[in-house]
């Protein structure tokens, strides 16, 4: 946890919170002592005139240390929200870089918990840190002194006092600590069933799986909550103990202390003083108990956000990166490529090579490895052989930004995000004029319902695109694609939604463009026409190539080939015969 506070907790706000937490304590430190003369002084003399001056000294102090308090929770409070700031901004800004396989070893559910709730214990510890932490040891060590200094008979009492609180606080913290491990690791978990449950509740409703998915829920928030029960039980003995502890302390202290007032051995003054210092001193003890009550839990949430920091990725930039040259081209040589702990390779020995102005289609069964071809475009993975070339550079020995510049990429899945539609198509270029969009709007097939919306491009947009149909949120995101000016457009069976008739005006625009016709377009379908058109055709079966050409090579040719599409002929004379 320490190396997260050193780099990213401000120094100023340190330094500010320590200054003021220093005089709160001097100026609190002093005023028993101001009581104890006024008593010894003042009372027990009759000298009205002392006990005025000595309580308008006690006032003037006091009102310091309210005020040395108030800056102090101040800058504490401005210091852990600036920490908090810091630390998720570098939380997201890593995970951003991660490639598929980093997110799936710490999963979406976990990241969420550790951007928010972890990094909350960790401010939350911060602040009691510059508050308490701060003002526990001097508080301490000065009304050990100071006490000392008013009774060293009555001092006597803390050295049994003392080590019994510390053996409590011992113990509180060994058994809370692994409860308090185990309790992140349990929000994970419920933070995970309920996002399933939200993502998916359309499908639990279809299947009337609602008592089943509520039954999942309850079993895991009562795991969280059982857990939870037993490590507030263990932290809440504190309190309790630590008031007994103090009550008793007091009543010693009254007890022996009214003796050596009775044989004349120290004055009511110097007892009342002393008993005022005693109970700073428990109060420290009890201000640091519930600090290291605490610190197990941010301890635990500082490593799991240290596995997200301190996670590397292979996917890089290069150390001496090339620029990427023109014009438009896209090598596949003798590339394979495996996933991590699989036993054999997804893709293997894939070979070809495009040039500006040429079309790839890419199709082959469920699982043949069509996704996993074109994730290697972009450098969503890297080649575990060969070489994946785009513009002429091999991805590798070229920068991540460069890469994804030259290359504007729609996944399977559409996704649009919350906000305008202009800015989601200026997503892919923050510069692109409406025009611009328009024209992208147009090729993507998507004119004629965004022309009805209410503020057209200023419409709103719900997340995830939920306002939108599916074939039209694929649409956008085409269109989204488009309006980036790239080398290499990727479609990974985007086309899936539409209806053939919109699918084939699509294609037809994008043939028709003349500025795609300077690019290289990549597509992946399982309709034979939406491929067919296609200057070059990728047949794959279980990861490898089993053909490639022109459609009326393969069709000539490829046995795979032929049945996909003697496949599709037929199931398209069934339908009209049922039609």
């Amino acid at each position: 946890m320490l190396n997260l506070l050193k780099q990213r907790l401000p120094k100023s706000k340190v330094i500010g919170a320590t200054l003021f937490m220093a005089i709160q304590v001097m100026t609190t430190l002093y005023l028993p002592t101001l009581t104890s003369n006024i008593v010894n002084n003042g009372v027990a003399k009759g000298d009205v005139h002392y006990i005025w001056t000595v309580g308008i000294q006690m006032m003037v102090f006091s009102l310091i240390s309210v005020a040395a308090a108030a800056f102090n929770v101040y800058f504490s409070a401005k210091g852990s929200q600036k920490l908090g700031q810091r630390l998720r901004s570098d939380v997201y800004r890593k995970v951003i870089n991660y490639s598929h396989d980093e997110m799936k070893q710490i999963g979406t559910s976990s990241l969420v918990t550790r951007t928010t709730n972890d990094i909350m214990q960790i401010q939350n510890v911060t602040l009691m840190f510059l508050r308490m932490m701060l003002m526990a040891p001097l508080m301490l060590i000065g009304a050990s002194i100071l006490a000392y200094r008013r009774s060293a008979t009555l001092t006597m009492i803390f050295i049994v006092v003392l080590p019994l609180i510390a053996v409590i606080m011992a113990l509180v913290i060994r058994f809370a600590g692994p409860l308090f491990f185990a309790m992140q690791k349990k929000t994970d978990r419920v933070n995970q069933v309920f996002r399933e449950g939200l993502t998916g509740v359309r499908v639990i409703r279809a299947f009337r799986q609602d008592e089943l998915e509520q039954q999942r829920f309850d079993e895991v928030n009562q795991d969280y909550t059982h857990n939870a029960i037993k490590v507030y039980n263990i932290t809440g003995l504190m309190m309790p103990l630590m008031t007994l502890i103090m009550s008793a302390t007091n009543v010693v202290i009254t007890y022996w202390g009214s003796h050596l007032i009775a044989f004349q051995a120290t004055q009511v003054g110097n007892m009342i003083a002393f008993i005022t210092y005693a109970a700073q001193i428990l109060m420290s003890f009890t201000m640091l108990s519930m600090v290291f009550v605490m610190v197990p839990r941010a301890q635990a949430s500082a490593k799991r956000l240290n596995q997200v920091l301190n996670m590397t990725t292979p996917i890089a930039d290069a150390k001496d990166p090339q620029a990427l040259n023109e014009p438009a081209a896209l090598e596949f040589d003798h590339v394979a490529f495996r996933y991590a702990d699989a036993q054999k390779d997804a893709l293997e020995g894939v070979n070809f090579k495009l040039h500006a102005g040429q079309t790839l289609a890419i199709i082959g069964g469920t699982g043949s490895g069509k996704s996993t071809l074109i994730n290697l475009i972009p450098r969503f993975y890297d080649a575990t052989q060969g070489e994946v070339k785009v513009d002429g550079v091999d991805v590798r020995n070229t920068t991540l930004q460069a890469i994804h510049q030259a290359v504007s990429f729609v996944p399977q899945k559409a996704n649009l995000f919350e906000g305008t539609l202009r800015a989601n198509m200026q997503f892919g270029d923050a510069k692109a004029t409406d025009e611009q969009i328009w024209h992208a709007i147009e090729i993507a097939q998507a004119s004629d319902f965004v022309k009805e919306l209410d503020g057209q491009l200023d419409a709103h947009v719900e997340q995830g695109g939920a306002n939108f149909s599916g074939g039209q949120r694929q649409r956008l995101a085409i269109a989204r694609a488009l309006v980036k000016q790239a080398s290499i457009y990727v479609f990974d069976d985007s086309f899936s939604a539409l209806d053939f008739k919109t699918d084939a005006k699509l294609r037809a625009a994008l043939k028709a463009d003349q500025e795609i016709q300077k690019r290289i377009v990549v597509i992946v379908g399982q309709r034979v026409s939406t491929i067919a058109d296609a200057d070059l055709i990728l047949v794959l079966d279980k990861g490898k190539v089993v053909g490639q050409g022109t459609h009326q090579e393969l069709l000539a040719t490829n046995k795979v080939y032929q049945s996909i599409v003697n496949s599709q002929i037929r199931e398209s004379k069934e339908g009209d015969q049922n039609a």
